[in-house]
Order: structure tokens, then sequence, then C-alpha cells
């Protein structure tokens, strides 16, 4: 008896080397946004830098002095759609000792329009939340 090899067609072939090549850049978002609003009580600056095919996320809140640093985590990037290259938006999940808070942002006409969604975790009572913001690129 015959072993029988399953050949994928040259046109899953190509498929599949040109998916590979698909990876998003994360260009149009690197770099320091500030917000357009500044006397905002939310954040005020979040830094986005290139990893690999994602990106890392430094956001800073409203605080005084100072603003707060909510330290750098990983992101995710993504394109407008499953062919396209070129970030068009992020998410970061930050995780407070009392708080979690999902970060996202997207490219709108050369701003940033960054949305946090909260959620309180210390059974303190507090509702969640939600913010957006417009962000300027520094």
């Amino acid at each position: 008896m015959k072993n029988l090899e399953f050949n994928m067609p040259l046109e899953q072939e190509a498929a599949k080397e040109k998916a590979v090549e698909a990876a998003v850049v994360a260009a149009e978002l690197v770099g320091t946004w500030v917000a357009c609003n500044k006397a905002t009580r939310s954040i005020v600056r979040v830094v986005i830098g290139a990893r690999g095919t994602n990106v890392s996320v430094h956001v800073f809140g409203a605080c005084t002095p100072t603003p707060c640093d909510w330290g750098v985590v990983d992101g995710v990037a993504y394109a407008k759609d499953v062919s396209a290259t070129d970030a068009i938006a992020f998410t970061a999940p930050y995780k407070f000792g009392f708080k979690t808070a999902l970060v996202t942002g997207r490219l709108d006409e050369g701003s940033l329009i960054v949305e946090t969604y909260n959620v309180f975790t210390d059974a303190s009572g507090r509702s969640n939340y939600y913010t957006r913001g417009y962000f300027c690129k520094q």
C-alpha cells in the first residue's frame, strides 16, 4: 500500500508566507503623547515604545505636584484589518492593589484618543468608571 501525503495547494502556501510577513508595525503610535486638555484630572501623558510587533506603554496620571507614574507594561498593537501592517490602536492592562485599568488608545487624524476602563478590586464600594481623553504628540 502506498503512503499518501498531503500537499498544500500553492495558493495556500503563498497565503501562509504572506501572513507571516503581516506583522504589526507600531511606528505611528510610538512617542510621547500629552493630554490636549491641560486641566485633565485623568491621564496626562502616555509614552509608547515599540516592542517587537507590540508596544510598551508608560502612563502618567494627574497628580500634584508631579504626575503619578503608573509604570511600564506590555501592550498589544492592532492594525485596521487582518492584512494591514501599520498599528492604529493599542491596549494595555494595569493592575494596582485597589483596581485594574484597561488602557486603550487609537489614532484619530493625528490625535490619540485614550480610554480607560477602571474596575475597583478593593471592596470599597466605589463605582467602576470610564474615561476618555485626546492626546497630542509631543
